[in-house]
Order: structure tokens, then C-alpha cells, then sequence
């Protein structure tokens, strides 16, 4: 019934080439972009590996958005926000985003040094008259505001108190921070190496309070949050709306391979640095508004060219490894240019992460305390940048149908499935579970008679994959090698 579809000769496209763009082809909207053929394939291929994760690593809840300019192009929620009462994850569940709060701080610190109260180069103790803080090494410099941004202050990692266990977490108050600061003591000199730390972030909010001369949490909401119109971001965590729009956090999985909810927590005077919440909406609307003052120009939140530079690499460790921006955490990766943060605190993991090059960016928001937040943003924006970029071009031919061979399917008794889905002309088969799904995806094109021949990355032939259809018209099983994989959704 099939082979009235499709012909016997298949069109093998080269996704490892860039396409020319076509002068006259005008940016394709976002309907044309879901509907073109590559792009359909590789969210096809996304949402697979996706849901496949959330099940094999019992993700409790996962939501997903792809942002490609002014468009959350694509969003999707597995799994639960809440696992009691059954409430699904989406795009509108709200998580703690916890250091991703970070981003916030620094946007504030930056407009306050554009707007000349506050220099980069300042030493921290000019703005907040109570930083005393031991200096363990003679001949350091001083603790400055960009430092603070950067790590590279040579802080501690954290206040001296142990917030980050529960099940009190017991989070201090800004008096509680500014009263334990005279019994710690520097770790490293002053700009010598990376050091991630929440003292020097919650410190940076400290510095916007001071120099705007009102309360941290009102200045970003006036300053930031309200004019970005992005409602359910919050800088503290709502619990009045906890196992309902806010998902329920749960814990990382132990030997016991149980996993309880997490009891809120509070970050206090760690809010700068770990206190905000937020949904993939919210942030969707975060990346497209930093897309937009890239490309157009100054608004009234942020210059371009103060994006820009927040968004550049200001500190190289020793090992020329590990690079940050200005709050941003910005690093190369086969080539590509990241500019993301990541987010972990009791019970949730989340990653913000954009490819500013490409208009392109990834929100992963997890409730669990091993929630593989960056591994899925990353392989998001490496498989759906390529497909977006192929899509420049309209396409020409027809597509065939193989949503006969579409599903998931397994051997038993190995462990595991692959997913076969339709990518443009081709099916790409996706290995669940697997950490990764950006290397070349294994591919198959048609052949005759219900058989696709796999191909190398290099196009080469191997192997026949031969569907074998039930009364009904839908793969029942596959043959290849001998032996079957049969299929199970």
C-alpha cells in the first residue's frame, strides 16, 4: 500500500552541508518552519530522546521550549509537576530556576554602571561599607564588582552556612551574611582563578540595592521583570502555588531508586544568587527580548552594546578551559558559541541556553536534584540549529510518507529501544536511553518493498532494515540482521 507513496529512487540530503540561501526567499515564519520537512524531523527526533530520558532516568517532570528569535517555536512538558495528584508538566509549570537567577543580577548591575553609578573596576568594599572579609593572600588585589560576575574574585563558593541541606535548608538572612563575612576568609588572590560562588552573586545584589537605594527584589521587578512583561517570574519562591502551577521538587535518585518531594526552601539573602522561579514561557520571552536588543538596537531594560558585552568572554582560568562572560557563562563547543546558565538547588535543575549567533536558544526545567537539565539543552540546539538553518531554503520536492514506520521499538531481553522517526526523505533512528542525540543520527532511506538500507555518515550503503507490517497497515516489527525489534508504541 505504500509504494504508491514514495518512488524507488530516494534523494540522500547532505545535513552536514549549509545550505545556500536564496536572495528572494524571505525568513521563514514559524508555521513554515514547523512545517518544513528538516525541522518537523528533528523535533520529531528531540521530543523522542526527550520523553525517552524522562523515562528511562524517572525524570518526575520535564519542560522543554525552543526559542528561534521573536517565536517560542516548540514547547512540550513530560511527565509530572506534581507526581501525587498527577498534574502535568508544561511550558507554563513553574520551577526554581536557582543560579539561572544570576542573569538578573547582572542585567541590574550592568544598567546601574550604564547609568554611571558604579564601575566595573570598583572595589566592592566602596559600595558596601560592612565587606570585610579576611584576604588570605598577601599581595592581592581588591574583590571588584566585575570580579564578582566573573568568579573570579577569589571568594568562597558560599556563605558559611549549610543552606544546601536539608531537609531545613537552612538559607541565612542578608544580616545573617554580612555578620559571618568577618570569620571567612578569601580562597585564592583576587582575579587568579575561577571560583563559582553564590557569596560573590548574592554580594552583587547587595551592590544593586546600595547604589539604586531600594530594596533588591523591587528594583528588578521594576526595573527588569515587569517591563519584560514576565509575569511568572518571581525572585522568591511562591508557595502558595506549590503542587499546582509551581512544581513540587523531588530528590536526587539514591541507591534506593526512590524519589521523595523535596520541602520548599527559602533562599533569603542567597536570593541574587538562587531565590528567583520561573516557567519556559518566561524564559522563552527572556532569550527573545536579548534577540531582539542584539539585532535592533538599545531598549529601555538594557544597551545592545552592553548585552553584548556581558555576553563576551571576560575571564579565562589558568587552564584556558574555563571562560565566563559577565554573569553569563560563555564557552565554545564544536565550533558553536554557547551563552547560557545552568541552575541547581533542592529538588530542581534547570538550564537556560542560547546560541545568540543563531537566534537560537533552549529552556530545560526539571523537578528532580539530578534532572539532566544542560545535557538536553545542549543536544536540543545542536540537532534543531542545523535543521532551522537547512530551512532557509524552501524545499522542492516531495516528501514521502513513512508515518507506517514511525514508533518506538525494543528486543527483548536487552535493555532499551530505538526510536524511528521521519527526518525530511530519510527515518533517523534514535538510541533511548542515550546521553547524547547531537552526533549523526543513525540513518536509513528507502529502499523497495518496505526495506530502508542504513547509511555511514558518508552516505556509504550497509545494512537492509526490513519493516514488516501487520493487518493494518503499521510496522509490527523490524528484521535486521536476523533478528527483530518489535514494536512497543
Amino acid at each position: 500500500f505504500l509504494l504508491s507513496l514514495v518512488g524507488s529512487e530516494m534523494c540522500i540530503r547532505d545535513r552536514a552541508g549549509t545550505p545556500a540561501i536564496a536572495d528572494d526567499y524571505p525568513a521563514p515564519t514559524k508555521e513554515a518552519l514547523l512545517a518544513h520537512p528538516d525541522v518537523a524531523g528533528a523535533i520529531a527526533a528531540i521530543d523522542a530522546w526527550v520523553s525517552g530520558t524522562q523515562h528511562y532516568d524517572q525524570v518526575p517532570g520535564i519542560s522543554v521550549g525552543i526559542v528561534r528569535d521573536q517565536d517560542l517555536l516548540w514547547s512540550k512538558g513530560y511527565g509530572h509537576a506534581n507526581m501525587a495528584s498527577g498534574r502535568p508538566a508544561d511550558a507554563d509549570t513553574i520551577y526554581s530556576i536557582c543560579s539561572i537567577s544570576k542573569l538578573f543580577t547582572a542585567i541590574a548591575i550592568m544598567q546601574l554602571r550604564d547609568e554611571g553609578r558604579l564601575a566595573l573596576r570598583d572595589d566592592v568594599a566602596d559600595h558596601l561599607d560592612w565587606f570585610e572579609i579576611e584576604q588570605a593572600h598577601e599581595g592581592s588585589g581588591p574583590v571588584t564588582v566585575q570580579s564578582l560576575l566573573t568568579h573570579s574574585s577569589g571568594l568562597p563558593r558560599e556563605s558559611d552556612y549549610p543552606y544546601w541541606n536539608g531537609p531545613d535548608f537552612p538559607f541565612p538572612t542578608r544580616e545573617q551574611i554580612i555578620d559571618r563575612l568577618s570569620v571567612q576568609e578569601t580562597l585564592y588572590p583576587a582575579d587568579t582563578y575561577f571560583q563559582y560562588s553564590n557569596l560573590a552573586l548574592s554580594l552583587a545584589g547587595e551592590v544593586v540595592q546600595e547604589r539604586s537605594g531600594e530594596p533588591y527584589d523591587e528594583y528588578i521587578n521594576r526595573r527588569i521583570l515587569e517591563p519584560l512583561a514576565l509575569a511568572d517570574t518571581r525572585t522568591y519562591y511562591p508557595e502558595a502555588l506549590r503542587g499546582e502551577q509551581l512544581a513540587i521538587g523531588y530528590t536526587g535518585m539514591h541507591r534506593d531508586l526512590a524519589r521523595t518531594p523535596v520541602a520548599p526552601f527559602f533562599a533569603r539573602g542567597i536570593a541574587a544568587a538562587a531565590g528567583f522561579t520561573s516557567s519556559v514561557n518566561d524564559l522563552a520571552a527572556f532569550a527573545s527580548w536579548q534577540f531582539a536588543v542584539l539585532e535592533n538596537g538599545d531598549d529601555d531594560v538594557l544597551a545592545a552594546n552592553t548585552l553584548r558585552e556581558m555576553q563576551r568572554v571576560h575571564w579565562v582560568d589558568p587552564d584556558w578551559e574555563t571562560t565566563w562572560g559577565l554573569g553569563f557563562n560563555v564557552r565554545r563547543d564544536d565550533n558553536i558559541t554557547f551563552v547560557s546558565h545552568g541552575g541547581g538547588c533542592p529538588g530542581y535543575i534547570t538550564s537556560f541556553t542560547m546560541i545568540p549567533d543563531q537566534n537560537i536558544a533552549a529552556v530545560v526545567l526539571t523537578n528532580a536534584g539530578d534532572g539532566p537539565a544542560g545535557r538536553l539543552a545542549v543536544n536540543i540546539l545542536k540537532t534543531i540549529g542545523p535543521a532551522i538553518e537547512s530551512a532557509a531554503e524552501p524545499t522542492e520536492d516531495d516528501v514521502p510518507n513513512y508515518s507506517a514506520y514511525v514508533g518506538d521499538y525494543e528486543s527483548r531481553p536487552w535493555g532499551g529501544e530505538v526510536a524511528i522517526r521521519q527526518w525530511g526523505d530519510q527515518l533517523v533512528v534514535i538510541d533511548i536511553p542515550s546521553r547524547e542525540l547531537a552526533n549523526p543520527l543513525m540513518r536509513l532511506a528507502y529502499d523497495d518493498d518496505h526495506t530502508f538500507i542504513r547509511l555511514t555518515d558518508d552516505d556509504d550503503p550497509r545494512e537492509p532494515w526490513v519493516f514488516e507490517l501487520d493487518e493494518d497497515g503499521q510496522t509490527a516489527q523490524i528484521r535486521r540482521h536476523s533478528s527483530l525489534l518489535v514494536r512497543i508504541e
